[in-house]
């Protein structure tokens, strides 16, 4: 949907704080360049600590070394081949994590000796509910959806998921860089082939993991992983060394290695974009050429890949793992969800709105996490502020209060905003300097004063094209109309998805307190593959 309406509403722009900027000038600018670069520096923390920790514990190497080498390496690719190269990467390195997933199906529910089929497994889950059952679940088992954990953490994986994708440039430089026609239309079909990575892992390699722990070829055994191994992201790890052997630790490598390269290289796009068109370019040389832009954002790249090294060797050294970041990213980044998503696709958010919501959201979010922290664990340690309980409570009140009075204070007197100046970004094209965009003044806040029938404006700088400039909507002849019609098709399937993935499915399953029948368990593992 957000897509969509980039397409519609911001076809030149080279990241969202450009919009942002164009619309509520430098002061909303300058906020969201902090959760912004907040927002990738936990990223990228995040995936070089997992991508370290699994490589790490299959072949031995120094956690140190690992989350400097893999950085620096994609930083090569990346300064060669660009936006273009991560796309290529992007779209093979999916291909063969497809592959490797089928292969980890057919040997863990077919070929393999210890696990045999899906009735096998199926007993093997039955038994170990029996032997370690899990507090929470129905009768301890680990065949339900009646999980108060698995409640919780779908909770905070939403509110982890909503605060990447709106927070992170990293999926917005791949709307603005597709073609206004197919940029929904990839992300509903992007959107579905992803389900298939975490359930298909999950019920393969996850359960697996669970489901072997007393097999003598288990890494760990007699002992289960512990809790610090599992939240480093180990239990599929564990799980292919015991139902593949080399070959299985050798796979599972290769997907640690492709996932983390996809992802790391897309996240250097991101962050050289936000510092040389967002910070080097807005702030610092407002004259710069685009080849001056090119090769500021290849030194920044090099610089962040070193940078990124640093800092998940800190993260390493104070004992935080993927699985507390995961956890903490929804608390820190959930208050500048919505301002975000509304400053492209609502023309009544005005900038007081957003202040508000943003700054208060993010105050009653931190408030919430200490108090929440406190009164359900007992005490307020890295520890515990990183549990499901604490994260939860802390990421949906920064959402929910910062969205309630973003859209409260901008209703109490409206823009009339007709998104004019976010049209007027210009795009970048060779030979052209930054001489040729001058700021002037635009009517961005139109608002109705309650107390008057007359309307008070802000004025605030935004960005546009002189005449000879090439906007997007000389190069893209696509009709507004048909944008429209790609938003509302976006905004039918995206809500149908949510409510069938979040509510129709998992609820009534939750409320039914169901355990799987040896049956449903079968055609549950047929549905995911």
């Amino acid at each position: 949907m957000v897509a969509a309406k980039v397409k519609m509403n911001a076809n030149g722009a080279h990241t969202f704080l450009e919009i942002v900027k164009a619309r509520f000038g430098t002061g909303a600018h300058l906020m969201f360049t902090f959760y912004a670069f907040l927002c990738i520096l936990v990223v990228c923390g995040s995936l070089l600590l997992g991508g370290a920790a699994t490589v790490n514990a299959l072949t031995g190497m120094n956690i140190i070394a690992a989350c400097f080498l893999l950085p620096i390496g994609i930083a090569v690719y990346v300064v060669f081949g660009g936006l273009r190269a991560t796309f290529i990467c992007d779209y093979a390195h999916t291909m063969i994590l497809f592959i490797i997933i089928y292969i980890f199906f057919a040997n863990v529910y077919g070929a393999s000796d210890e696990t045999g089929s899906i009735s096998a497994m199926y007993d093997l889950l039955v038994q170990a509910g029996k032997d370690t059952p899990v507090i929470g679940n129905q009768d301890g088992s680990y065949v339900t959806m009646k999980s108060n954990q698995g409640l919780v953490f779908g909770a905070a994986t939403i509110l982890t998921g909503f605060s990447g994708v709106f927070c992170d440039q990293g999926y917005w430089q791949r709307a603005i860089a597709s073609a206004p026609r197919s940029t929904t239309k990839a992300y509903m079909l992007g959107g579905l082939s992803w389900f298939a990575v975490p359930w298909g892992f999950a019920s393969c390699l996850g359960l697996a993991a669970r489901a072997l722990v007393n097999n003598p070829k288990f890494p760990t055994y007699p002992n289960p992983l512990s809790a610090s191994q599992a939240s480093a992201g180990l239990a599929a790890p564990a799980a292919a060394a015991v139902v593949m052997g080399r070959g299985g630790a050798i796979a599972i490598l290769l997907v640690v290695f492709m996932a983390v390269t996809s992802a790391v290289s897309a996240e250097l796009i991101a962050v050289s974009s936000l510092f040389s068109y967002d910070l080097y370019r807005t702030y610092f040389r407002p004259k710069a050429t685009s080849t001056e832009i090119v090769r500021v954002s290849h030194y920044f790249i090099c610089f962040w890949a070193v940078w990124a090294g640093c800092w998940a060797t800190i993260l390493h050294k104070a004992s935080i793992d993927l699985g507390w970041l995961f956890y903490v990213q929804g608390v820190v980044l959930s208050p500048a969800v919505i301002p975000i998503a509304l400053t492209v696709t609502w023309s009544g958010l005005t900038r007081a709105g957003v202040f508000t919501g943003c700054i208060s959201g993010a105050i009653l979010g931190m408030l919430a996490w200490m108090i929440g922290c406190l009164k359900i664990y007992g005490e307020i340690n890295v520890t515990n502020l990183a549990e499901p309980y604490s994260a939860v409570c802390s990421g949906l009140t920064g959402l929910l209060f910062s969205g309630v009075l973003t859209v409260a204070v901008s209703l109490a007197r409206p823009a009339k905003y007709d998104f004019a100046g976010t049209r007027a970004i210009a795009m970048y094209v060779d030979g052209s300097s930054q001489a040729e965009i001058s700021e002037t003044s635009s009517q961005v806040d139109v608002e109705k004063s309650p107390s008057k029938n007359t309307t008070t404006t802000d004025v605030v700088p935004v960005i546009e094209p002189r005449a000879e400039t090439p906007t997007i909507s000389e190069k893209a002849d696509v009709s507004r109309t048909e944008l429209k019609r790609v938003f509302r098709r976006a905004a039918w399937y995206s809500l149908a998805l949510t409510l069938i993935v979040a509510i129709l499915v998992p609820i009534p399953m939750f409320f039914s307190h169901y355990v799987f029948s040896k049956g449903f368990y079968t055609f549950w593992i047929a549905c995911t593959m």
